[in-house]
């Protein structure tokens, strides 16, 4: 009697050590990661509260691409801008090869991401952004990008039937946190009073790739790389003369 009560003991003990084993092998040995929710995607929790941009993180929230709306989201750069064509950033490859959703970005920086860039065009329009997952999907104008509108300054009769062949560049909202002025409605105010609704502008800010509309879902424009974000635009007065190689003339939309 007593070689079966130590008998059913040792038995207890080995199927609640194994018991114990299976648990530690089923513990995860690293802190989760967010949820994936597509190929290259994770889906980041929006915070809380969320009232304003400045309650959102620089990956944003929702399901998104954390590489992309970091680089949507830079905030201030000191670099010193390069005088650039307005076709160069046309003639750039899109889609990337080799590039998909997600990925970290080094064969975008090869290609000119992240460079400062000034470039002469004309504005055409100055829209409010929709709700995006690198602004938490908020609704205001204050937290939304302005897409604007350029195209060819070379054009002879610019309009907005021209813009299957723009290029874009944004204000966003962080930028406008230190730049305010960097507003679209400013902007558009200065379209709609310049000779036939196009104002002759010197954009500058980062050349970007928006891989999510290359990938997803294309804009009305001549490709996906822009000026984003936007630290600083000129504009010509009317009945003044400006161009790129030279300062004169050119009047900041900051002042």
């Amino acid at each position: 009697m007593k070689r079966n009560l130590i008998i059913a003991l040792l038995l207890i003990f080995a199927f609640s050590s194994l018991g114990d084993a299976q648990r530690q092998r089923r513990r995860p040995r690293h802190p989760r990661t967010p949820a994936r929710s597509g190929a290259g995607t994770i889906n980041v929790p929006c915070p809380s509260p969320l009232t304003s941009i400045q309650d959102c993180p620089d990956t944003g929230c929702g399901n998104l691409d954390p590489n992309l709306n970091k680089q949507k989201n830079i905030r201030t750069d000191s670099g010193t801008p390069t005088d650039k064509d307005f076709q160069d950033l046309a003639t750039l490859a899109d889609p990337v090869a080799g590039f998909a959703e997600g990925d970290t970005r080094e064969k975008l920086t090869a290609l000119g991401e992240g460079t400062m860039i000034r470039v002469v065009a004309y504005a055409l329009d100055a829209r409010r952004g929709s709700q995006e997952s690198c602004n938490c999907g908020l609704k205001k104008a204050a937290d939304t990008d302005n897409h604007i509108v350029l195209v060819d300054p070379t054009s002879t009769s610019p309009s907005l039937a021209d813009e299957p062949d723009s290029q874009t560049a944004e204000f966003t909202p962080r930028v406008r946190l230190d730049h305010p002025k960097l507003a679209g409605a400013r902007l558009k105010a200065l379209i709609t009073a310049a000779p036939n609704q196009a104002l002759l502008v010197r954009v500058t800010g980062l050349q970007m790739f928006d891989s999510f509309h290359s990938l997803h879902a294309h804009l009305t424009r001549h490709n996906n790389w822009e000026i984003h974000p936007v630290f600083g635009l000129e504009y010509c007065p009317r009945n003044l003369t400006c161009t790129k190689s030279s300062d004169a003339n050119w009047k900041n939309l900051e002042q």
